[in-house]
Order: C-alpha cells, then structure tokens, then sequence
C-alpha cells in the first residue's frame, strides 16, 4: 500500500545514484496513515529543507551527491 512506485533500474543498480527522497516521503504518508502525523511532518519538512537547501541532489534533480549522501541529509534535518 505505501511503496514508492518507480520501476526497476538494473542500470544504476548498485552505483549510488538512486534518489532516495520518494521512499522516504512514502514512509511518511505510511506513517501519516498510521495517526503519527507529527512525525510525518517532520519527514517532509527534512526533505523541504534539503531540497531548498540545494546543497545535497541526486543526478536525477541535477546535482552529483550519492544516495547515502542525500539520506544522510535528511537525517541531519530529523
């Protein structure tokens, strides 16, 4: 029911440059589902913030960070 729909991508598999920010946005409607509304706010601020920030993008949003390196990103904002 909450998965980030995408298709597979046997072409970058395993190189970094995934972006990770539709799983983890996906995890917060899951959570906003589930009565933890507070916590899925925080989830998409963290990612508002990082993508207004500008600092960390994926290729696909024309940046050069790793996947690690935009999770980690947004960790930091949590």
């Amino acid at each position: 029911m909450f998965e980030p729909v995408h298709g597979s991508a046997p072409d970058i598999a395993g190189k970094g440059v995934v972006n990770p920010i539709a799983a983890i946005l996906t995890a917060g409607m899951m959570l906003d589902f589930l009565g933890a509304r507070r916590a899925a706010a925080r989830i998409q601020k963290a990612v508002a913030a990082v993508l207004a920030e500008g600092k960390v993008r994926t290729p696909d949003l024309g940046g050069r960070s790793k996947t690690t390196e935009v999770t980690a990103a947004i960790l930091e904002h949590l």
